[in-house]
């Protein structure tokens, strides 16, 4: 099963509010656009991934991933803004499936720059078992991957515990093991040093190395 992922990004100016541990106003947007460079890198060459899709308002966000092979869409300017990551989903699915209705489909986040594609092949492999499922993140309460198979819709529960939200929702939680670049999303400093722990790709790599991160 070859899958389209979907990744949702917002404009990099107001991306990782939750990095001002780590990170002032001016190096936050640079380093959200690499951790959603090495994240679309690695998805882009997954086996088991057919097209990487990124849906952004975000020009430069936009022309940079696209130039790594992914395609991208802006926002569905109609939606309102309340539910804004999930309206986007929905957006993107819809674009996806008005030309490959029969795709199988997974959001993936964004902020995944440790990201293997053995790894998320594994996790892809895996979710083509269930209409709908989705992978826990490190933290064990949110989601860093939610995944519909052909003739069922995603129906995006992010935001707070959307762990929980995906399990009432009637999406299976995909229990697999050594799978840890595709649940460390990044958030928080802590989050940083243990995606660089893991092994970031190399446009992370470079940005956190300008960075003074408290116990590297």
């Amino acid at each position: 099963m070859q899958w389209t992922l979907v990744v949702p990004l917002k404009p990099l100016a107001r991306a990782k509010s939750r990095l001002s541990d780590t990170a002032d106003d001016g190096v936050r947007p640079g380093l959200a656009l690499a951790f959603a460079q090495d994240t679309v890198a690695a998805a882009v060459a997954a086996p088991a991934v057919r097209s990487v899709v990124v849906v952004t308002d975000d020009r430069l966000a936009a022309r940079e991933l696209a130039a790594l092979g992914a395609r991208t869409v802006p926002e569905n300017p109609h939606e309102g803004s309340g539910d804004g990551l999930n309206a986007a989903l929905r957006h993107a699915e819809a674009v996806v499936r008005g030309v490959h209705p029969q795709s199988p489909v997974a959001a993936l986040n964004a902020d995944l720059p440790a990201l293997r594609p053995g790894e998320l092949a594994r996790v892809l492999n895996a979710a083509a078992e269930f209409p709908r499922s989705f992978l826990s993140d490190a933290a064990g309460t949110g989601t860093t991957l939610l995944a519909a198979t052909p003739g069922h819709g995603l129906s995006p529960a992010f935001g707070p515990d959307s762990r929980r939200r995906h399990r009432r929702s009637g999406a299976v939680e995909l229990a697999l093991a050594d799978v840890d670049s595709v649940r460390q999303d990044v958030d928080t400093g802590d989050d940083l040093r243990a995606a660089l722990g893991l092994g970031v790709g190399p446009r992370t790599a470079a940005a956190a190395a300008r960075l003074l991160i408290p116990g590297q």
